[in-house]
């Protein structure tokens, strides 16, 4: 017979002014047992320390400790034991700190995609000969975009016409729109990302 685990969370965020998304704690389900992850979707470092309490579940008795969060990334936090036949309630409180402690645990942490500082959607011509300098590595970036082939995209293609003076299908140049400004001349990851940073 299958159990059905009820969970009730309740989380509280001390952020610091530098962090632009909230930290966001997620839970994975493992036979018997919940794992919690803490996700940073913000490019900044920081530490934080999750505190759980309720019941019908068993966790380790050791202090919370500071755990790493690096940027753009999930960190395992703590894995709970539910009691079998149990329905499990919690509540969590999330501390989060971007003065970074030199005794915070280190853990291995995994890389996730994150939205750029601005939107990024690359549009790509079908004589376009330089985007894959700028479309492979936002590829393997932690940045999100869109990309659109705009002889796949008949609407798009017609409503960027009016932006340029020649065809777009004599454009050889990766078209970049990034927040709501077109470039020709972006040639590569590198000059993109200048950009990016620009206010």
């Amino acid at each position: 017979m299958k159990h059905i685990i009820t969970l009730f969370a309740v989380l509280t965020f001390f952020e610091s002014n530098a962090q632009e998304r909230p930290i966001k704690v997620i839970t994975e389900k493992i036979p018997n047992r919940l794992a919690f992850y803490a996700v940073n979707e913000n490019e900044q470092d920081v530490d934080v320390m999750i505190t759980i309490k309720g019941n019908n579940f068993r966790q380790s008795a050791s202090r919370p400790r500071l755990i790493r969060l690096p940027g753009a990334s999930k960190v395992h936090l703590k894995t709970i034991i539910v009691n079998r036949g149990k329905h499990a309630s919690y509540t969590y409180d999330l501390h989060v700190s971007d003065s970074l402690s030199k005794r915070a645990l280190k853990k291995e942490a995994t890389a996730i995609k994150i939205a750029p500082p601005k939107p990024i959607t690359i549009y790509i011509t079908d004589k376009c000969t330089l985007c894959d300098s700028i479309v492979a590595p936002l590829n393997s970036s932690k940045y999100t975009f869109r990309m659109y082939k705009l002889s796949e995209h008949t609407t798009i293609k017609d409503q960027l016409k009016s932006s340029f003076a020649r065809p777009l299908d004599s454009i050889a140049e990766p078209i970049v729109n990034i927040g709501g400004r077109l470039f020709t001349q972006i040639e590569n990851y590198d000059q993109l990302l200048e950009e990016l940073k620009k206010k």
